[in-house]
Protein backbone atom coordinates (compact mmCIF):
# COMPACT_ATOMS: atom_id res chain seq x y z
CA UNK A 1 0.00 0.00 0.00
CA UNK A 2 1.22 3.52 -1.09
CA UNK A 3 1.76 5.58 2.28
CA UNK A 4 1.99 9.56 2.22
CA UNK A 5 3.90 11.40 5.11
CA UNK A 6 2.94 14.22 7.19
CA UNK A 7 4.76 16.92 4.87
CA UNK A 8 2.22 15.84 1.96
CA UNK A 9 4.44 13.29 -0.26
CA UNK A 10 4.56 9.93 -0.82
CA UNK A 11 6.99 7.76 0.40
CA UNK A 12 9.14 7.19 -2.77
CA UNK A 13 9.52 3.66 -4.11
CA UNK A 14 10.54 2.08 -7.51
CA UNK A 15 7.22 2.77 -8.74
CA UNK A 16 7.05 6.64 -7.33
CA UNK A 17 9.19 9.37 -7.46
CA UNK A 18 8.99 13.14 -6.30
CA UNK A 19 10.55 16.20 -8.28
CA UNK A 20 9.50 19.29 -6.51
CA UNK A 21 8.18 21.64 -8.66
CA UNK A 22 8.37 25.49 -7.72
CA UNK A 23 4.77 25.76 -9.45
CA UNK A 24 3.02 25.90 -6.09
CA UNK A 25 2.30 28.12 -3.24
CA UNK A 26 0.16 27.79 0.13
CA UNK A 27 -3.65 26.80 -0.19
CA UNK A 28 -5.55 29.51 1.58
CA UNK A 29 -5.60 29.10 5.79
CA UNK A 30 -8.45 26.08 7.30
CA UNK A 31 -9.03 24.77 3.51
CA UNK A 32 -9.45 21.00 3.90
CA UNK A 33 -8.98 19.36 0.74
CA UNK A 34 -12.22 18.06 -0.89
CA UNK A 35 -11.67 17.47 -4.59
CA UNK A 36 -9.68 15.38 -6.84
CA UNK A 37 -9.19 16.99 -10.72
CA UNK A 38 -7.90 14.05 -13.01
CA UNK A 39 -6.26 15.68 -15.77
CA UNK A 40 -4.24 14.47 -18.92
CA UNK A 41 -1.47 15.27 -20.85
CA UNK A 42 1.30 14.79 -23.13
CA UNK A 43 4.24 16.75 -24.59
CA UNK A 44 4.26 17.18 -27.65
CA UNK A 45 0.47 15.85 -27.85
CA UNK A 46 0.15 12.40 -28.40
CA UNK A 47 3.68 11.35 -27.84
CA UNK A 48 4.36 9.44 -24.65
CA UNK A 49 7.50 8.49 -22.42
CA UNK A 50 9.75 11.66 -23.13
CA UNK A 51 11.14 14.24 -20.29
CA UNK A 52 9.06 16.83 -21.60
CA UNK A 53 5.79 17.16 -18.94
CA UNK A 54 8.57 16.77 -15.90
CA UNK A 55 10.52 19.47 -17.61
CA UNK A 56 7.26 21.70 -18.09
CA UNK A 57 6.42 21.20 -14.28
CA UNK A 58 10.31 21.91 -13.11
CA UNK A 59 10.55 25.30 -15.54
CA UNK A 60 13.06 23.43 -17.41
CA UNK A 61 11.40 22.54 -21.05
CA UNK A 62 13.46 23.67 -23.68
CA UNK A 63 10.69 25.44 -25.81
CA UNK A 64 12.96 24.83 -28.90
CA UNK A 65 12.56 21.11 -28.72
CA UNK A 66 9.78 20.98 -30.73
CA UNK A 67 7.87 23.59 -32.53
CA UNK A 68 4.43 22.55 -30.80
CA UNK A 69 6.34 24.05 -27.55
CA UNK A 70 5.75 27.60 -28.84
CA UNK A 71 2.25 27.44 -27.06
CA UNK A 72 4.09 27.04 -23.96
CA UNK A 73 6.62 28.95 -23.71
CA UNK A 74 6.27 31.30 -20.12
CA UNK A 75 3.64 29.04 -18.77
CA UNK A 76 4.31 27.78 -15.07
CA UNK A 77 1.78 24.77 -14.27
CA UNK A 78 2.10 22.20 -12.22
CA UNK A 79 0.29 18.82 -10.78
CA UNK A 80 0.37 16.92 -7.34
CA UNK A 81 0.91 13.48 -9.35
CA UNK A 82 1.66 12.61 -12.88
CA UNK A 83 1.36 8.62 -13.95
CA UNK A 84 2.79 7.63 -16.99
CA UNK A 85 1.63 4.86 -19.35
CA UNK A 86 3.32 1.95 -17.57
CA UNK A 87 2.24 3.23 -14.19
CA UNK A 88 4.82 4.87 -12.68
CA UNK A 89 3.89 7.88 -10.93
CA UNK A 90 6.19 10.90 -10.20
CA UNK A 91 5.05 13.56 -7.36
CA UNK A 92 5.14 17.25 -7.94
CA UNK A 93 3.74 19.28 -5.67
CA UNK A 94 3.24 18.18 -1.81
CA UNK A 95 -0.62 17.41 -1.44
CA UNK A 96 -0.69 19.93 1.87
CA UNK A 97 0.57 22.71 -1.23
CA UNK A 98 -1.04 24.48 -3.55
CA UNK A 99 -0.46 23.11 -7.23
CA UNK A 100 -1.33 24.98 -10.53
CA UNK A 101 -3.08 22.65 -12.78
CA UNK A 102 -7.01 23.65 -12.54
CA UNK A 103 -6.67 27.58 -13.42
CA UNK A 104 -9.72 29.00 -13.85
CA UNK A 105 -12.51 26.61 -12.58
CA UNK A 106 -15.56 26.27 -10.52
CA UNK A 107 -16.94 23.38 -8.31
CA UNK A 108 -20.53 23.37 -7.08
CA UNK A 109 -20.14 26.92 -6.97
CA UNK A 110 -16.79 27.34 -5.33
CA UNK A 111 -14.25 29.06 -8.27
CA UNK A 112 -10.20 28.34 -8.20
CA UNK A 113 -10.91 24.91 -7.33
CA UNK A 114 -6.97 24.62 -7.08
CA UNK A 115 -7.58 26.03 -3.32
CA UNK A 116 -9.05 22.77 -2.48
CA UNK A 117 -8.27 20.15 -5.26
CA UNK A 118 -5.55 17.58 -5.89
CA UNK A 119 -4.50 17.76 -9.20
CA UNK A 120 -4.15 14.04 -10.90
CA UNK A 121 -2.19 14.16 -14.77
CA UNK A 122 -2.65 10.89 -16.69
CA UNK A 123 -0.38 10.55 -19.15
CA UNK A 124 -2.49 10.47 -22.80
CA UNK A 125 -4.73 11.97 -24.81
CA UNK A 126 -8.50 12.75 -24.26
CA UNK A 127 -9.23 9.98 -27.18
CA UNK A 128 -6.67 7.22 -26.46
CA UNK A 129 -7.77 4.40 -24.07
CA UNK A 130 -5.43 4.30 -20.80
CA UNK A 131 -3.48 1.69 -19.44
CA UNK A 132 -4.02 -0.93 -16.88
CA UNK A 133 -0.96 0.05 -15.50
CA UNK A 134 -2.47 3.90 -15.10
CA UNK A 135 -5.65 2.51 -13.59
CA UNK A 136 -3.81 0.52 -11.02
CA UNK A 137 -1.96 3.25 -10.14
CA UNK A 138 -4.67 5.64 -9.80
CA UNK A 139 -6.18 3.58 -7.89
CA UNK A 140 -3.93 3.07 -4.93
CA UNK A 141 -2.60 6.69 -5.42
CA UNK A 142 -6.67 7.27 -4.53
CA UNK A 143 -6.43 4.82 -1.77
CA UNK A 144 -3.75 6.45 -0.27
CA UNK A 145 -5.08 9.86 -0.47
CA UNK A 146 -8.55 9.26 1.21
CA UNK A 147 -6.61 7.59 3.78
CA UNK A 148 -5.24 11.39 4.70
CA UNK A 149 -7.45 13.93 2.99
CA UNK A 150 -10.94 14.61 3.26
CA UNK A 151 -12.14 13.89 -0.45
CA UNK A 152 -15.21 14.25 -1.01
CA UNK A 153 -15.85 13.88 -4.99
CA UNK A 154 -13.84 13.31 -8.35
CA UNK A 155 -14.14 15.13 -10.91
CA UNK A 156 -12.08 15.83 -14.62
CA UNK A 157 -11.13 18.89 -15.63
CA UNK A 158 -13.77 19.41 -18.18
CA UNK A 159 -16.12 19.22 -15.23
CA UNK A 160 -14.50 22.02 -13.92
CA UNK A 161 -13.59 24.17 -16.59
CA UNK A 162 -15.97 23.33 -19.41
CA UNK A 163 -15.66 24.93 -22.29
CA UNK A 164 -12.25 25.99 -21.84
CA UNK A 165 -10.90 22.14 -21.07
CA UNK A 166 -11.82 18.35 -22.07
CA UNK A 167 -9.35 16.02 -20.43
CA UNK A 168 -9.07 13.33 -19.20
CA UNK A 169 -11.89 13.23 -21.74
CA UNK A 170 -13.93 10.56 -23.41
CA UNK A 171 -11.38 7.48 -23.02
CA UNK A 172 -11.21 8.00 -19.75
CA UNK A 173 -13.35 5.11 -18.19
CA UNK A 174 -15.24 6.54 -15.21
CA UNK A 175 -17.48 3.48 -14.35
CA UNK A 176 -13.92 1.33 -14.39
CA UNK A 177 -12.10 4.42 -12.06
CA UNK A 178 -14.73 4.27 -8.94
CA UNK A 179 -15.04 0.28 -8.98
CA UNK A 180 -11.44 0.37 -8.53
CA UNK A 181 -11.13 2.94 -6.13
CA UNK A 182 -14.29 2.80 -4.38
CA UNK A 183 -15.89 5.90 -5.27
CA UNK A 184 -19.95 6.35 -4.28
CA UNK A 185 -22.43 7.66 -7.32
CA UNK A 186 -22.80 11.01 -5.35
CA UNK A 187 -18.89 11.30 -5.27
CA UNK A 188 -18.84 11.26 -9.40
CA UNK A 189 -19.32 13.87 -12.11
CA UNK A 190 -23.02 13.25 -13.43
Amino acid sequence: MWQIDSGGWLIPTAAIALKPSPNCDARPVATDIELLVLHNISLPPGQFNTPYVADLFLNQLDTTADPWFVNVVGLCVSAHFVIERDGTTTQFVSCNQRAWHAGVSLYKGRERCNDFSIGIELEGTDTLAYTDQQYNSLKQLTACLRAHYPLKAVRGHCHVAPGRKTDPGPAFDWARYAELANWTAEALPE
